[in-house]
């Protein structure tokens, strides 16, 4: 029941397409072309600015300040890491690894 009317339905879509497609005629009967334009153009100028500024300096003097020490040890251990192993598809064979 649902395929018939699915296939009534896109038949008639068929039916109204091929309407459209073969009863309309569009003929055109003017040329298009863009409107004259006359356009004068003055320069622009940027904005022009005064500006005061002051001064910096950039100085130095020493203080005495409380700093931290710390003292690191180094221990070694074993841990695994990830690795790469690549097998070229000529050479089954040669193989790299990192």
């Amino acid at each position: 029941m649902k395929t018939s009317v699915v296939v009534i339905g896109a038949v008639a879509a068929a039916v109204v397409i091929a309407a459209a497609v073969y009863m309309i005629d569009i003929d055109q009967t003017q040329e298009a072309r863009l409107p004259d334009v006359d356009v004068s153009i003055e320069p622009g100028a940027l904005p022009e600015f005064e500006a005061e500024v002051g001064s910096i300096a950039l100085t130095s003097e020493e203080v005495t300040v409380d700093v931290p020490e710390v003292e690191v040890t180094m221990e070694e251990k074993t841990i695994t890491v990830p690795g790469l192993e690549i097998t070229a598809p000529e050479d089954a064979e040669a193989t790299v690894s990192n």
